[in-house]
């Protein structure tokens, strides 16, 4: 596992089930529940990602069946058979050097469960869901407390004797800091460790 920060690269699925815009409505259907996913790119040319078709997208042919309600977008969805029909465009997608912070906002602005990772000209090479951005809360707490110790304990100043402790994924700190206004920094600086569930704080100051 990689040194903080993380990226989606380190988190996303590289291995990802996807169709073209032709794809019809039957086999996205059965391809969703084969895969146990809740959505799937779309894809045009050499992988370009241009879409994103998702249950979501498909319940229109379901909710608009014996109604005349709903406005001209839902009827249209309601009524499409093909991939390219379905889904929804542009893509929300996000880079693989994105920071797992960015791709968190990204789902929570756009209230997306998945994004597509694409590189610089669009081509698929991933796919990154709420799940995967949980995984660094697996990390195991030794591993945590010596990454607060060597990238944050190791660059406070003289006269400094600042202590970590972790347990489930919450970062004890104690010991003594020469200035109380250090305090916050050194908070904001371990918060900032992939993994930390929280910070607590036993330390002494002049």
């Amino acid at each position: 596992m990689p040194e903080s920060p993380y990226t989606v690269s380190d988190v996303m699925t590289h291995t990802v089930v996807a169709v073209g815009s032709e794809a019809p409505f039957k086999e996205i259907v059965e391809l969703l529940a084969q895969w146990k996913v809740s959505a799937l790119p779309v894809l045009a040319g050499e992988g370009r990602v241009v879409g994103v078709v998702s249950e979501a997208d498909l319940l229109a042919k379901e909710e608009f069946r014996d109604t005349d309600e709903g406005d001209l977008a839902q009827r249209t969805k309601a009524g499409a058979v093909t991939a390219g029909e379905l889904m929804s465009a542009p893509a929300v997608t996000v880079h693989a050097d994105a920071s797992l912070a960015e791709a968190a906002r990204i789902m929570a602005r756009r209230h997306v469960k998945r994004l597509p990772v694409v590189d610089r000209v669009g081509l698929l090479q991933g796919v990154v869901s709420r799940g995967d951005l949980l995984k660094v809360f697996l990390r195991p707490d030794e591993e945590i407390a010596g990454e607060v110790r060597r990238h944050v304990l190791t660059r406070l100043p003289a006269m400094t004797a600042v202590t970590a402790e972790v347990s489930e994924g919450v970062v004890t700190l104690g010991g003594f800091l020469p200035d109380r206004t250090l305090v916050p920094v050194v908070a904001r600086a371990v918060r900032a460790v992939e993994g930390v569930v929280d910070i607590r704080l036993d330390l002494t100051h002049r």
